[in-house]
Formats: C-alpha cells, structure tokens, sequence
C-alpha cells in the first residue's frame, strides 16, 4: 500500500466521526433506558472468544460470519463475534444460574466476513435484549412489544411486523419422516417460495398424500389476518403442536395490535429464517423504502445446553448505526459556550458551575483566531462589569 493509500479502510469498515458519535450515544443511552425501565440488565460480553463457545447453536451461517484466528497462549481456535445472542445465553446458563426468568440487554460491536446486504457495513453496533427461562407465548408478546418500543425510541415510523413460526414446518417434516436431505431442499425451496421445485420435491417424497398436500400448502400461507383461519383450515388433522403455534402467532398479533394499533402484522409460515437455530415465532420489522429488515428475532429455546442449561429463550437484536441512520435527521445541536482560556479563579469557577448545570462550555486556547461557529458554539463567555456572563455570538 502506497503511503498516500494508508487512511484507507477495509471495505465494509468505517469510522464514526463526530457528528454521528453523538447521534449514536444518544440513541445507546436512550435505549438502555427503554431496557432499564423495563427490568433489563445490561451484560458486556467479550469481543472475542474460544470458538466452540462462541458458534454454539448458531448454525453454518453464523461460521461463515465470524472471523477466526489462532490464540498464541493457548493454540485454540478464537472468532471475533458476529452475533452477541449466544454469548447472552453463555451468560445466562453458566453464570447466573437463576431458576427465574432473567431479562438481559446488550450493546457491542459486532464483526461479519460479509456484509450482510448489498455495501453493508461489516461491522455492526448490535443491541438486543434476550429473556430467558419462560417458555409461554407471554414472553414472546413482551420481546416483540420491546422491539416496537425501542423502534419508537429511535425514532423509526411506518414499521411493520412480519410473523413467522418454523414449529409448523418442522412439526409437519418430522411427521411426513422426511429424511435430512429432503428436509434441506424442502426448506430452501421454501424459502425462494419456489413452487415448480417444491411440487417436484413432494412428488419424488414415499409419504402420505396429506402429508404432502399439508408441506406444500406452507408456501401459500402468507399475508393478512386471514392466513390464520386459512392454515387451520388447511393444516387439520395435523400434529397438535402445529395448532398451538398457530395460537401462538394469534396471540402475539393480537399483543401488538392492542398496544400498537398503528402498526400492521403480516404472516408468512414458510418464512423459515434461523431454521437451524429458532426453534418457535420470528419476527422481522420492516419500515417503507428499506429492503432489509431494520430488527429481527425469534424463540431460540436450548441453546444454553451446550453450557449446562438447557434454558426457554427467545430475543431481538438490531444494528444501531442503521437505526441512527433510518431515523429522521435529529434536531440541530444545543451548540455551546466558547470561553477565554482561565487564567484567573473567578473565570475557573464560572466556567466550572456552568458545566455542572449541564453546558457545554468550549475553552478557546491561545495562539489562534479560530471563532465560536468552528468550536459548534452559540454563545460565548465575556466579562461584564467585573462579571462572567454569557451571550449569544455576535453581540459582545
């Protein structure tokens, strides 16, 4: 690399200058309020760690996520995270060990191989929340009422849900005894709502012809309230857990139309994200002019068995340099005092006492000429009749 190429970032990799570094703070701050307020406790997982632990039931996508290097101490195998989820459940499993449920929040960044959409940042300022230990839709209908108010928080309007269920699908695999093989095409034809390939899928498939008919109909069950009465009208006759998530999903959508009437809820059951590792609802928020999804989450129960506890789970997490980004453009800063440089008490201890009631006051240093609008300030501190006052620029 050329000497006049060394300010260059990797791609994908970017700074934070000052401007954004406020904006960011301010919505971190704010959001661990939110999280606070509502019995959340904030954990600081580390940035890296042994590999094993790091992936443990994070699936094939997550290994090609993460970045991986070799510990000189020990000669183990390390990643850099990519995702904070299972450190929380590490947390959770081994070190608190609460027969309650616990209620854990989380910023940090995150660091992905790839971006995940096109020009994407690779490296994510993840926040998320995770519940652990409660099974029962109650805490599902929390986790998706905590991601839509942390959505307000940030400032995001126009959101809307996406609900899905992978129970439905695995249930309904397990019962046709689909082999592994059949089972990964299935759902990666589902996933392109390819119809031709899911037919073709079915009909090479040696199972009962409901079976087939109740797999295929997955790729039609999307959209409105009326998917709901549509998929227990189709899917009858099959495993009782199908039913009880379908109840599930009704529940939750009933939640969020209750406390957020303004938002509205879309289904989709063959909408099988994080199959290998969501084991109940997912959700997805979207917002009008953005592809991607701005938070998404889901009931991940077992993971923490890989650390002696197998524990109920379920969470959200988004990227809150997105959040700050999507949100309309925040109000002009409060701007700031620029005061002499304090060569005597009296200005020192003016300067202190504003300062303690929350300005911000700038110190002009000597030798240069630079005015109050280079420093972001609006105001400046002069001496009046033996007194330091403040007023606004220009009029000293």
């Amino acid at each position: 690399m050329s000497d006049k190429d060394r300010w260059l970032l990797p791609e994908g990799i970017e700074e934070i200058l000052p401007a954004e570094a406020f904006r960011l703070e301010a919505l971190r701050r704010r959001l661990l309020d939110l999280f606070f307020s509502c019995g959340y406790e904030l954990v600081m997982p580390p940035m890296i760690e042994f590999l094993e632990s790091l992936l443990t039931g994070t699936g094939r996508d997550m290994d090609l996520q993460t970045f991986k290097l070799t510990d000189q101490l020990s000669g183990r195998m390390m990643g850099v995270r990519a995702d904070m989820t299972p450190q929380a459940a590490r947390i959770d499993a081994h070190y608190l060990k609460r027969d309650f449920p616990a209620r854990l929040c989380y910023v940090g960044t995150v660091l992905h191989t790839r971006p995940d959409e096109f020009a994407g940042s690779r490296e994510l300022l993840q926040v998320g929340a995770e519940l652990f230990g409660h099974p029962g839709p109650q805490s599902d209908i929390e986790i998706v009422g905590l991601l839509l108010a942390a959505l307000q928080v940030a400032g995001l309007r126009e959101v809307h849900m996406d609900l899905g269920h992978v129970g439905v699908f695995r249930q309904l695999a397990t019962a046709a005894g689909l082999d592994a093989g059949v089972e990964g095409a299935l759902f990666d034809a589902l996933q392109r709502k390819s119809r031709p390939e899911i037919d073709a899928l079915l009909g090479q498939c040696d199972i009962a012809a409901a079976a087939k008919q109740a797999l295929a109909v997955l790729v039609d069950l999307n959209g409105d309230d009326g998917v709901l009465a549509r998929a227990r009208a189709q899917l009858s006759g099959t495993p009782a857990p199908v039913g009880q998530a379908l109840d599930t999903l009704q529940s939750v959508a009933a939640s969020i139309r209750r406390e957020y009437p303004d938002v509205p809820v879309y289904f989709d059951l063959a909408e099988l994200r994080g199959y290998r590792y969501y084991t109940g609802v997912v959700f997805s928020a979207f917002i009008p002019r953005h592809g991607y999804a701005v938070a998404q989450g889901g009931r991940y129960d077992g993971i923490g068995r890989a650390f002696g506890r197998a524990r109920a789970a379920t969470g959200f997490s988004a990227d809150l340099r997105l959040l700050a980004k999507l949100a309309p453009a925040a109000a002009a800063a409060h701007g700031g005092i620029l005061a002499p440089f304090p060569d005597a008490d009296a200005l020192r201890e003016r300067i202190s006492s504003l300062r303690a009631a929350g300005e911000r006051v700038v110190v002009h240093l000597p030798g240069g000429d630079v005015g109050a609008a280079a420093h972001g300030c609006d105001r400046e501190l002069v001496e009046r009749d033996g007194a330091w006052t403040v007023i606004p620029v220009g009029q000293s």
